[in-house]
């Protein structure tokens, strides 16, 4: 028979899925000798099968509990009870306190406390919280009722239950208990918490477990309190206890933000055993979780208690420090801080920051609590349901809930007039790693539309700018610049060079991209598309000119133009690149992308080629295509127009020569696109191998049809490697455009019929068994096949995953995912060993 009801000493940390990520902590908080209250936990199991059989199953499983119960000797018993989901899910769930209160047990807890005001400021609260999680009663139901003795203020309290839910208000411990314990399984499936797991990729499966626990009262008197801390700064990583605390108060007080709280260092002024305690148990449980903690403690009447540890959220900069901490300090290893990082964290910590111009420009205009470091920039918005899918908005609130999980997913930051750094709206943005400021008090929001920060009057619309690093709040719409490489990123992308078997080449198609992707850790260009270094507004119309031409000789006059041009970027790209491999895609994109779109610029072509503007759009049109993705592209530009795949050879063999006389290192890969037939390839091949006699070059082709991916056999023999396009692999094996799927890519992915965006991460199913028989084809004929793939799934960690199992030598991805693919290439690696 399953066992659906759990001490704390029968579990340990590796039973999340079972007992919850809380439950199974506070069995490992128990076994190392953590003060923690006693309690059981009812497992992920029980919840999911309530779910499906709901009070059938609630029967069965009611002994269980009972003689669980029954064990705990405190008098008087009461209990907390909180959800626990296998995955934190902060704030998304339900917690009930002080749940056992009655008439009854209120007189003898007066009796023997000799505290009327605390008895009974703890069984409203409960009624209050029982009424809402388990009822649904909204609290705004028991406002404003008067009273004239606590006694009356609890009657009063219950007949409003009463009223509503024509019911009397449970007065047994078993009562109570049982409605609660079902009230936080159905919590599971409440919209916010479907929307967080929506949002985060997490499971609808797992179900949540249910802790409960003896109460600990932190508002028993001056000696008692409750707090969240941090074993280090979430914000910037330091070694330090960071958190907050308020003394005769519950838990929900700190985290709902409603009270201003301390900050912990004062407790060492009021309470300094306590915190001398805090630190040393902190200290304890990082080292024996190997990650920072965040911690939940209630002192009641100068007893210590940690109700729950947690793996804390902290800003990505934040992480980047922590875990090269751990490693200096022996508490992790190399390998296992790597597996460790989100690889969104490194770019959140590329982000960016205000340039000095703009804060030389701007002062602040008040200033809160810096909750999770960034910058953002954005319109004002008031309410989260409002925020559009797409635009720069930020999100204002006197403080943030649950409800608010949507807006604050899709505004750029938040900043809130109230709560702390522990608060809701603090936690869940250094999740998201979003820039967040809270408690600022000065921010006064008016009405649906209107606020004022500092007395300065704003309205929803009007630009502000947040630094949450350091709390400033700034009018208007401030720069951003990106952040270079910081010492900590550098450490883990050499620490990750060291595991990856995958390297990471850079796409760029001119001399500034190829260097950001240079120092950034690239180890040469695996696309270089040539097409992108004639968009220049000073260039554009060459190329134009050139398409739009009616004879070779015409043609071939503007080419030698265009050829200067290419031989200029081709050898200031291998001068950055310093002789690491550069690989070439000639000319790829059908012609029409280049010609003009507008009158104006229609005019002034035609001005400039001294032609009209009804030959212009006569030729425009002759060009035009209706299928542009699938038409006269690729090699069959070099096919049809010869002379300007020889313009871009000739353009790379001036290159080489300059190099060669000014002694700089180069190691060129010529790549011919969209090849199907091998006749094509070997069209190309041929003149490029004649203009190219004597000079050292490695010659192949993308791999972006399915019909190449076949023949891959017959290909190879003629070529020193493919490179996989999976761009447009993807897109002629799904028979889908990228620019046109939009239309009904979120309805794929709502009804699951596409588990993922396919061009964002790879279709392994599909094209990743096209992408294993070709390189297995491939091979088979030409055994030192040189392999890479150079469609932007290369900067994508789920697909790097795929393409590490594969005999795939690299990938390459646009500059600033560079530092994520490297990261992510180590991971798959190491993970093959964890």
């Amino acid at each position: 028979m399953e066992k659906f009801v759990y001490f704390f000493k029968e579990g340990n940390k590796n039973m999340s899925n079972l007992l919850g990520g809380k439950g199974a902590n506070l069995c490992e908080m128990s076994s190392i000798n953590i003060p923690i209250p006693q309690g059981i936990i009812i497992t992920t199991s029980a919840c999911n099968n309530f779910l499906k059989n709901k009070d059938d199953f609630f029967q069965n499983l009611k002994p269980e509990i009972l003689a669980a119960v029954s064990t705990f000797k405190k008098k008087p018993l009461l209990f907390s009870v909180r959800s626990g989901a296998p995955i934190s899910m902060p704030g998304m769930m339900d917690t009930i306190l002080n749940l056992g209160f009655n008439d009854s047990l209120a007189n003898y807890l007066i009796e023997k406390t000799n505290n009327e005001k605390f008895v009974y400021e703890s069984y409203s609260r409960f009624i209050l919280m029982f009424s809402e999680i388990v009822m649904g009663i909204p609290k705004s139901k028991f406002n404003n009722i008067s009273f004239s003795n606590y006694s009356e203020k609890i009657s009063k309290l219950k007949n409003i239950y009463k009223v509503i839910t024509n019911t009397l208000f449970p007065e047994t411990l078993e009562e109570q208990l049982f409605l609660a314990i079902k009230a936080i399984f159905n919590s599971w499936n409440n919209e916010r918490a479907i929307l967080y797991r929506d949002l985060h990729n997490i499971s609808h499966d797992l179900g949540t477990a249910v802790v409960v626990q003896e109460m600990v009262f932190g508002n028993f008197n001056d000696k008692s309190g409750t707090g969240v801390i941090f074993s280090r700064n979430p914000s910037n990583g330091k070694k330090e206890l960071y958190g907050e605390y308020i003394l005769k108060a519950q838990g929900e007080d700190i985290v709902a933000g409603l009270i201003t709280p301390f900050d912990i260092s004062n407790l060492n002024n009021q309470l300094p055993e306590i915190y001398s305690e805090l630190k040393k148990y902190s200290e304890i449980l990082e080292k024996h979780f190997k990650d920072m903690q965040d911690i939940e403690f209630t002192i009641e009447n100068g007893k210590l208690f940690i109700l729950q540890t947690r793996n804390g959220k902290r800003t990505p900069e934040a992480n980047l420090n922590i875990l090269l901490d751990f490693v200096n300090e022996n508490i992790l290893s190399k390998e296992e801080a790597i597996i460790k990082i989100d690889s969104s964290c490194l770019e959140a910590v590329l982000c960016g920051s205000f340039t000095e111009k703009s804060l030389k420009e701007n002062s602040p205009i008040a200033i809160g609590l810096p909750a999770s470091n960034g910058v953002a920039t954005g319109k004002i918005i008031l309410n989260s349901n409002n925020i559009p899918e797409d635009g720069d908005y930020i999100l204002l609130r006197e403080e943030t809930s649950p409800e608010d999980l949507k807006g604050m997913y899709l505004a750029n930051g938040i900043l809130t007039s109230k709560g702390g750094r522990t608060s809701h709206g603090a936690v869940v943005a250094r999740g998201m790693g979003k820039c967040c400021i809270t408690g600022c008090d000065s921010l006064k929001i008016e009405n649906d539309h209107s606020l004022t920060i500092n007395n300065i009057p704003l309205k929803e619309g009007d630009y502000i700018s947040i630094d949450g690093g350091t709390g400033y709040i700034y009018k208007g719409k401030l720069e951003i610049e990106k952040n270079n490489l910081n010492t900590n990123i550098k450490t883990f992308i050499n620490w990750s060079l060291e595991f990856s078997k995958l390297r990471v080449r850079v796409n760029a198609d001119t001399p500034e991209d190829a260097l950001v992707g240079y120092n950034f850790g690239a180890e040469g260009i695996g696309l270089c598309r040539t097409e992108h270094m004639f968009f220049k507004e000073d260039r554009i119309w060459k190329i134009r000119q050139m398409i739009l031409s009616t004879t070779i000789e015409e043609r071939k006059n503007i080419l030698q133009l265009l050829s200067f041009i290419q031989f200029k970027d081709f050898y200031d790209i291998f001068k950055v690149m310093k002789g690491l491999p550069v690989n070439i895609r000639l000319l790829d994109p059908p012609l029409h992308e280049f010609l003009p779109k507008t009158s104006y610029d229609k005019v002034f072509l035609s001005n400039k080629m001294n032609i009209s503007i009804k030959e212009i759009e006569e030729r425009i049109i002759s060009l035009n295509e209706h299928n542009p993705m699938l038409g006269h592209r690729g090699c069959r530009l070099g096919i049809s127009f010869p002379e300007i795949y020889e313009m871009q050879i000739s353009a790379i063999k001036f290159a080489l020569d300059r190099c060669k006389r000014e002694n700089i290192p180069t190691s060129i890969e010529i790549m011919i696109p969209f090849v199907g037939y091998v006749e094509e390839l070997q069209y190309i091949k041929k003149y490029i191998t004649e203009q190219l006699k004597g000079y050292e070059y490695k010659i192949g082709t993308m791999i972006e049809l399915p019909r190449a991916c076949i023949l891959s056999h017959e290909i190879s023999k003629h070529v020193d490697f493919f490179s996989y396009g999976t761009n447009d692999l993807t897109q002629t094996t799904l028979g889908i455009s990228r620019d046109d799927s939009i239309k009904f890519l979120n309805t794929y992915q709502n009804k699951l019929i596409y588990k993922h965006d396919p061009f964002k991460t790879l279709d392994k199913d599909g094209v990743g068994t096209l992408l294993k028989t070709s390189i297995e084809l491939g091979k088979t004929n030409n055994s030192n096949l040189k392999l890479g793939v150079c469609g932007e799934h290369g900067g994508d960690p789920e697909s790097i995953k795929f393409f590490n199992q594969l005999p795939i030598e690299y990938i390459s991805c646009s500059p600033f995912k560079i530092p994520v693919a490297i990261l992510s290439a180590a991971q798959s690696e190491i993970s093959k060993n964890f």
